[in-house]
């Protein structure tokens, strides 16, 4: 797994507690040019931020502050939205502030042009990596890939099964899996995730006709009701009053049908959940991907998804 990870999974480790113990302990950072992190408190009215090192005040100068910034390919929301989140950085100088208390000047720019460099740079389409949700849109999630630089999961992308918004699959703050799914010539890589939560046959075998089972009622349409029973895998069940996408289920399952990657159910009773939190299952957590064949052989409709 690469050492150039989403922000905030450094802050607690212990070599990264250890370079802040002291000013000299910044200092070795400095001059090995390690990469840490801390929690920005404040971003000023320059749009400079403020990190709490402990031992005295960072500062990350605003065209420090991010890949982009100088050349205006990245937008201040970029710096404005760390504050109270971890950031990370390269300790560039350890300096006196005008009253002569110490203060380390520190560059996030710096760390992450190292991890596109060393590590986004040679990601090649089918690789899977780890990932931290930043922010949710209705087209997708955008994900950390490391050191803070986005990417982003359309929400075609997030799984077989349809969903209305990606904050029915993902929660800010969650760290998850992703596979390359396109780099673009700017080097912009784009995402997917519904591969890495299996088949139709794996993910099928866990449900048998003649069981009632939990799902959620993700759309409702004139021929029936779609029901989520996994992420990759839902089926259809017939009509019944009063239900709406949303909804939690209890369903009847009649009949499984591998060579026409179908699910038969009825709903048995439809009801709203507060606070719900999903979850999910991963088959895929790391290595390549070449291909991915999601409909079972035995199926005339072949549906997978080819990494080129």
């Amino acid at each position: 797994m690469s050492s150039y990870k989403p922000e905030g999974l450094l802050l607690e480790t212990a070599e990264n507690k250890q370079h802040m113990r002291s000013a000299a302990a910044l200092q070795e950072a400095c001059l090995t040019n390690k990469t840490l992190e801390a929690r920005a408190v404040v971003c000023d009215s320059e749009h400079n931020l403020v990190v709490d090192l402990g031992i005295m005040r960072g500062v990350i100068p605003r065209e420090e502050g991010a890949l982009g910034i100088i050349d205006g390919t990245a937008k201040d929301i970029a710096i404005i939205s760390r504050v109270n989140k971890a950031v990370c950085f390269k300790v560039l100088s350890l300096e006196a502030d005008s009253s002569g208390k110490p203060i380390a000047i520190l560059s996030r720019r710096l760390a992450q042009e190292e991890c596109r460099q060393s590590y986004l740079a040679k990601l090649r389409s089918g690789d899977v990596i780890p990932a931290r949700v930043t922010h949710l849109e209705p087209f997708g999630a955008f994900v950390d890939i490391g050191c803070g630089i986005p990417s982003l999961i359309p929400i075609d992308s997030i799984s077989v099964s349809r969903i209305m918004h990606p904050k029915d699959r993902f929660r800010c703050g969650q760290d998850i899996y992703a596979v390359v799914r396109s780099i673009d010539e700017a080097g912009r890589i784009c995402l997917s995730h519904k591969e890495l939560l299996g088949t139709w046959a794996q993910n099928s075998i866990f449900f048998a006709p003649g069981q009632t089972v939990a799902g959620i009622i993700r759309s409702v349409e004139e021929y029936g009701v779609f029901v989520e029973l996994a992420p990759n895998l839902a089926g259809l069940a017939e009509l019944k009053e009063d239900v709406a996408a949303g909804q939690h289920a209890s369903v009847y399952i009649k009949s499984l049908i591998p060579e026409k990657m179908k699910v038969k159910l009825i709903i048995v009773d439809s009801f709203e959940v507060n606070n719900y939190t999903p979850t999910f299952s991963y088959f895929i957590t790391e290595g390549h991907i070449d291909r991915f064949q999601y409909s079972p052989d035995c199926c005339s409709k072949v549906v997978e998804t080819v990494f080129e």
